[in-house]
């Protein structure tokens, strides 16, 4: 139905992701009254008329796909859980009518919501001090030195000026006054309620404060006695309102992704399938198709920049069961405490990037993030992963304004070289090195991000080579898997060498797997890479029971293989933990590579070394002549 990209994702990994989550198990499906409707050739101005004749609103012409339009109800959304037949088939029998896609509606949630009790309405003096996120000196109990470093980012000219981010959430309160300076009109569009004024929707208890707060941490104004200052305080900040309905719909998910790319930079996402440790679930067709047209012709063919919050399901969950989170399109952010330990609520990966910082573990008033909140108020209390992604949104921000070619990918490079340890410490994985020498830890990812390291190196950057993807081999043969037995599945590739694509040098690995379990949680699955570096691509979720649908083609993504030479043998590990005997079957295995076939990073390497060698040659000169000035001088006072 949809022409798919062309430019740099091939056709084929685009319809084995349609393929994957298309297949996402739900316990009932619910149908609701959006309509995708895909008109014949020549009648696309009649699409308003069409869609009012059959009782709909109006018509939204969708920017994927030829033909394509959101028809939409006068009313509020009705979920219904039988199609509505009669009503869209007499739809699909008009003329002008190529066909016609009744929307399935499914959940998504806001991540780190926090309810009316945990907001502070009263902070009326500036909050700068208390975001220690951004300059720690040890408030809140934190830990000195433990920041964004954006101090030095801003020190050097960089405040987000030229960029524009879209907080694609409940709305934005853009009438607030640390906010209305910075807040972009033009990119603005609320998908709830099909109106271009994404303007929160009231309740009782401010459910719907989480975009303004998201809002404030990126794009907060500077220096107006108002709340605290955003992160990149001089960007623009979009409000995309698509969370605040009944269900989620595939054509809002898609229209609020590819919604203005050409003007919006960052896309941010504080939300996904819900953290209850038992959901697998992700994108759909047109999101996915959205997300993909997005990387390749956003800002003018330099991809749109998805940032994502990795998830609030704690221990119970895997971040990898996230579709949204464990993409290659996107940078999934994880977070941290104040004083450096995971957050409780943190979902641990192999997907995650790297990590900003969300509230401490200690029910300090003032270790939450400070940041706006509704109706001109202020908060300290704003926290989840939903704090982290506009965080480091921010950062990204300053980063294009210190060189807006860089592309998406060069985004992700820049976040895998130039985040930081620190001081963060998990008390579960141990940080490692993988077989290029970068450290990263399975639950932060490459380390807290640094907002000044990452514009110091964006200002030279030269635009990574091409990317390329290798499928590098596949088992599919049945094998059986017991609890007490580890099954090793061994696939060894030359990557593609001696063909056009050709993977010389790792970005994103992908296990694409199809298994089933007696009992999905007990599943526990690693991959080793041929240089050594060892993957845990599922962990334990002791809250889930499935036993019937498990994994269907299900993508595993790691990035801790990032650099890598993938030619060698490969080790897929599966098993079971737990206390009860499991078993299983494993289906399908196949594995596939996304790199480039130069190195990235080989221009930069050379300036190094080329500038230690001046530098060297400098002081071998300095050192030359300070001995002939001695000797000069030995020689002048022998004369005397």
């Amino acid at each position: 139905m949809l022409g798919l990209s062309k430019d740099g994702t091939p056709i084929v990994l685009i319809l084995l992701n349609v393929l994957v989550f298309s297949k996402v198990a739900a316990k009932e499906v619910v149908f609701t009254n959006h309509l995708l409707v895909q008109l014949h050739e020549g009648v696309n101005d009649e699409a308003r008329q069409l869609a009012m004749e059959y009782g709909f609103d109006s018509a939204r012409k969708l920017p994927f796909g030829e033909g394509l339009f959101h028809f939409y109800p006068r009313d509020i959304p009705q979920a219904r859980q039988k199609r509505s037949l009669q009503h869209w088939q007499r739809l699909e029998k008009d003329h002008r009518v190529k066909k016609v896609f009744q929307q399935e509606g499914f959940g998504r949630t806001k991540r780190g919501y926090r309810n009316i009790n945990d907001i502070d309405t009263k902070m009326n003096d500036p909050l700068f001090t208390k975001q220690w996120y951004l300059i720690n000196t040890g408030q809140a109990d934190g830990t000195p030195g433990l920041d964004l470093n954006v101090a030095e980012a801003w020190e050097l000219g960089f405040t987000g000026k030229g960029v524009t981010i879209a907080i694609m959430d409940d709305g934005i309160d853009y009438l607030h006054p640390d906010l209305a300076a910075n807040y972009n009109a033009e990119a603005s569009y609320d998908f709830s309620s099909n109106d271009p004024y994404p303007y929160p929707r009231y309740t009782d208890d401010w459910f719907n404060s989480h975009g303004t707060r998201c809002a404030g941490e990126v794009s907060a104004a500077a220096n107006n006695n108002i709340c605290g200052v955003g992160v990149a305080y001089n960007s623009k900040v979009a409000g995309i309102r698509m969370l605040d309905q009944p269900y989620m719909t595939d054509i809002i998910e898609a229209s609020s992704i590819s919604h203005m790319p050409q003007v919006i930079d960052i896309y941010s996402a504080s939300w996904g399938p819900t953290d209850d440790g038992k959901t697998v679930d992700g994108p759909r067709e047109l999101t996915l198709q959205a997300m993909a047209d997005g990387v390749n012709k956003g800002r003018g063919g330099k991809g749109s920049i998805y940032v994502w919050a990795s998830g609030d399901g704690g221990s119970y969950d895997d971040c990898n069961c996230d579709g949204y989170a464990s993409s290659m399109w996107t940078i999934s952010i994880n977070s941290a405490i104040n004083d450096g330990r995971t957050a409780l609520y943190d979902e641990s990966c192999s997907s995650t990037l790297a990590s900003t910082f969300s509230n401490g573990r200690k029910r300090n008033p003032e270790a939450g993030v400070a940041t706006t909140d509704l109706y001109g108020n202020c908060t300290l209390r704003h926290s989840g992963t939903s704090a982290a992604a506009p965080e480091a949104a921010g950062v990204f921000a300053l980063a294009l304004e210190a060189n807006p070619n860089l592309t998406w990918r060069d985004m992700q490079h820049l976040t895998v070289l130039t985040s930081k340890r620190n001081q963060l410490h998990d008390e579960v994985h141990k940080w490692r090195r993988n077989g290029v020498g970068l450290e990263f830890n399975h639950l932060f990812g490459y380390g807290v991000l640094d907002a000044g390291g990452m514009v110091r190196m964006a200002q030279e950057w030269k635009t990574v080579p091409e990317r390329f993807h290798c499928v590098a081999g596949s088992i599919q043969e049945m094998h059986q898997i017991q609890s007490g037995n580890k099954l090793i599945l061994p696939i060894t590739t030359d990557a593609c060498e001696g063909k056009d694509n050709f993977v010389r040098y790792l970005e994103h690995v992908q296990a694409v797997i199809t298994v089933n379990a007696s009992r999905r949680g007990d599943l526990n699955i690693n991959m080793t890479s041929p240089m050594g570096t060892k993957s845990i691509l599922l962990s334990r979720r002791p809250r889930d029971d499935d036993a019937k649908v498990g994994f269907d083609k299900w993508p595993f993504m790691t990035t801790h293989t990032w650099g890598e030479d993938p030619r060698g043998t490969w080790l897929l590990e599966v098993g079971f933990q737990g206390q009860a005997p499991q078993r299983g079957v494993l289906k399908e295995w196949t594995l596939m590579l996304h790199g480039t076939q130069s190195a990235p990073y080989i221009d930069q390497i050379v300036r190094d070394y080329e500038s230690k060698l001046a530098m060297s040659k400098k002081e071998e000169l300095e050192e030359e002549l300070d001995e002939a000035v001695e000797r000069s001088l030995k020689n002048l006072l022998s004369k005397n």
